[in-house]
């Protein structure tokens, strides 16, 4: 789901800024930060970050953007009016010509739930179009398995396609403009091409989930994840549904991101 507008002028225009500013601080390291995840190009000189890791901590713009009431008014009616942010999100930033493909995965895997009503919500800071590696969706694949995001016996956080034998193409590609935000189940099996534009394609992604959905692994502390309510009050008492769940483990060998962890799937599908 697409919804144009979420964002006005001035707030897309500090969310670019912010954001703009973290990555300069990547001039100063070579190497992947707790908030940084270079580029395999990145260059002192020419600073290139894919992901930017846990906005949410990194600056207060961040933490204010993720109970924007324009976003709470698109989750309420999905979710209900208890709604908690599950981490500290992420922003995927492909860079021009060569911005990293993400392969096919459901988020579902990296973190199942009490109950399924959990959705992530991709906020554009860049028009996405066909060119510059757009976020792309298999229809209908929420209401279907949990596919296996195994690979040489670990989890590797990506779907070897062939081997599931999913019909690829079924698949949409999303476009919008900047200021828009995208709405997907977590169960829903998505993916995204190379960046193969002149444009950088941004997006801050961050995963709602409704007060009474507990993660399956566990909370370490109750202070903190309470913390991350954006709306309504925190509960108690999970609501459990039947839910297809196949646990991440063991660990994906390169951690990091889902980039990092996705480097060990043989079969990709985008190249």
């Amino acid at each position: 789901m697409l919804v144009e507008g979420v964002l006005d002028r001035d707030t897309l225009g500090e969310l670019r800024n912010v954001t703009d500013g973290l990555v300069a601080g990547a001039r100063n390291t070579t190497e992947h930060t707790a908030v940084l995840d270079l580029d395999p190009a990145h260059t002192r000189r020419e600073p290139r970050v894919r992901r930017i890791k846990h906005p949410f901590f990194a600056h207060p713009f961040y933490r204010a953007l993720a109970a924007h009431a324009g976003v709470m008014a698109v989750l309420e009616p999905l979710i209900g009016k208890h709604i908690r942010l599950r981490t500290g999100g992420k922003i995927n930033l492909k860079s021009p010509g060569d911005g990293a493909a993400v392969e096919w995965h459901q988020d579902w895997a990296f973190y199942p739930h009490t109950n399924q009503s959990v959705l992530a919500v991709g906020i554009l800071l860049d028009d996405m179009d066909a060119d510059n590696g757009p976020l792309m969706v298999l229809p209908g694949s929420h209401t279907g398995e949990i596919y296996d995001h195994h690979s040489e016996g670990a989890f590797c956080g990506a779907i070897d396609v062939k081997r599931a034998g999913l019909d690829m193409e079924c698949a949409r590609a999303i476009h919008g403009p900047a200021g828009a935000i995208t709405v997907h189940h977590a169960r829903l099996v998505h993916g995204s091409a190379i960046n193969l534009s002149d444009r950088s394609r941004r997006i801050l992604f961050y995963v709602y989930a409704a007060a009474d959905a507990w993660p399956l692994a566990g909370v370490d502390d109750l202070d903190e994840f309470d913390g991350m309510l954006m709306q309504g009050e925190p509960t108690l008492q999970p609501r459990l549904e039947v839910v297809p769940v196949r646990m991440p483990l063991p660990r994906a060998p390169n951690q990091g991101s889902i980039y990092e962890n996705q480097r060990t799937l043989r079969n990709r599908y985008f190249s």
